[in-house]
């Protein structure tokens, strides 16, 4: 079973076997509104922690979405660029923006869990 983390700029990680898979947050996407364009990373591009690596744009706003971990994109979610109205009604499961092979699986133990999450939201 994968356990989610998040981080300060309203991502979500599920770890499984290695390969993380993030989003944004609903807080993220309710913040947005109505996603209207999505940007992702290629498979294979090598990225740093706190890199921007994807695009979310909406009627309000335009936001980039940072790499929670170092890794290399495996996956992307072509179905959010096709639709990117996905990532407002399920931005905590099937909207996840792209899949991360860990450079380091152990750094995911640095994130936030969800009570530290919603502690860290209390906060602004």
């Amino acid at each position: 079973m994968s356990e989610t983390r998040f981080t300060k700029d309203h991502e979500w990680v599920r770890l499984d076997g290695g390969v993380a898979t993030v989003g944004i947050t609903e807080h993220a996407q309710e913040a947005l509104g109505d996603v209207v364009f999505v940007e992702l990373p290629e498979a294979g591009r090598e990225v740093e922690e706190g890199e921007a690596c994807a695009v979310v744009e909406s009627v309000k706003a335009a936001s980039d979405v940072y790499s929670p971990l170092a890794g290399t994109v495996v996956e992307a979610n072509a179905a959010i660029v096709d639709e990117p109205a996905l990532v407002n009604r399920e931005a905590t499961s099937g909207a996840w923006f792209f899949k991360l092979r860990l450079a380091d699986e152990s750094a995911f133990a640095g994130l936030m869990d969800e009570a530290g999450y919603e502690a860290f939201l209390a906060t602004i």
